[in-house]
């Protein structure tokens, strides 16, 4: 089966000029696709610069270098009033529900306002008809609609956010790390709303976490960043059975079981050290620094993009064939 492209992303790059020559390179060369109607998760430590890759594909950042196609338009490009409707069709849930809703305003205004800048349902009462169906679609009710952000839960204030993402009947939504400011408890619901608006709606997402567990529940396919670059990208399925590049492995390892047993008896992969600067990145592979796997090609060579198995991608010295002799190391990093 053939999947349309919704979204390509080639060798995105966002630099931050900090002064005094220096470069801090927070997303540093990023390339993946995304099909219509699936969920692309993108997954990493704090810092690897998986948030500001969402922001620069929206436009909330300017691009350094690179392209970002969406329905096949280069949206760099687009002139100001294709810009503008372009900004319908993709909108953002953000990570944090008590600093991204206007305090000052009812629940009502903030999800009537994107109505009201983009000439939707003019007559005041078909606006409030649409903004009680999002409420609804979103698990709240019109009772809402006159409250203030400060009078709901965290969960609650999430769903507003989502209700406004989708007040415009965008086709792509990118969601940054919409649950973890959210109870445990809380997440569970938040995704399984997302999966469902996901299917009555024919919604496309970009899935932006840093918990791996909660990303395998929604996402189609997991790209893993570490300091601004992809290390792998595959299928949810495959990236939890068959992990390749040490860094993946090593976020794998972290994700508790429930089964106390199974837990005791497994061996975590403890990485050494801190994530270094992407004002200085390490030359060569940028994991060289903490990986248990590092040869010495790893610190004069960046590793290359290459596809191991089939539509699974690893940046990786140990899978180049020409220096390992074409030797499985899918394993290495965990029993070195």
């Amino acid at each position: 089966m053939i999947m349309e492209k919704l979204l390509q992303v080639n060798n995105l790059k966002k630099h931050f000029d900090l002064g005094h020559g220096e470069i801090l390179k927070a997303v540093d060369g990023v390339t993946f696709h995304i099909n219509k109607g699936e969920t692309f998760g993108i997954v990493g430590e704090s810092g690897c610069g998986k948030s500001t890759a969402g922001r620069t594909i929206i436009g909330l950042y300017d691009r350094t270098e690179g392209e970002v196609l969406f329905n096949g338009k280069n949206i760099h490009n687009l002139k100001s009033r294709e810009r503008f409707a372009f900004h319908r069709q993709i909108q953002m849930i953000f990570q944090d529900p008590y600093a991204s809703l206007n305090p000052r305003s009812t629940v009502s205004e903030i999800i009537s306002e994107p109505m009201e800048v983009h000439g939707l349902y003019p007559n005041k009462k078909e606006r409030m008809k649409r903004v009680y169906q999002l409420l609804e679609d979103v698990g709240l009710n019109k009772d809402h609609a006159n409250r203030y952000p400060h009078e709901f839960s965290g969960g609650q204030r999430q769903r507003i956010g989502i209700a406004r993402a989708l007040a415009l009947d965008p086709e792509f939504i990118i969601a940054d790390e919409p649950i973890s400011a959210l109870d445990v408890s809380i997440q569970a619901q938040v995704v399984n709303l997302l999966k469902r608006l996901q299917k009555e709606k024919g919604l496309t997402y970009l899935f932006i976490a840093h918990d791996l567990s909660m990303v395998k529940q929604i996402s189609d396919r997991i790209g893993v960043m570490y300091l601004g670059q992809l290390v792998e990208l595959t299928s949810s399925t495959e990236l939890y059975n068959k992990p390749m590049h040490p860094y993946t492995q090593a976020l794998l390892s972290a994700i508790p079981i429930p089964d106390p047993d199974v837990e005791d008896q497994r061996e975590r992969i403890i990485l050494q050290g801190e994530l270094p600067s992407p004002i200085n990145p390490p030359s060569g592979c940028v994991f060289r620094t903490r990986c248990p796997a590092a040869m010495e090609v790893c610190a004069s060579e960046k590793p290359k993009w290459q596809e191991i198995d089939k539509d699974h991608f690893v940046a990786c010295h140990l899978y180049d064939k020409n220096r390992t002799g074409g030797q499985d190391y899918s394993q290495v990093a965990a029993t070195r």
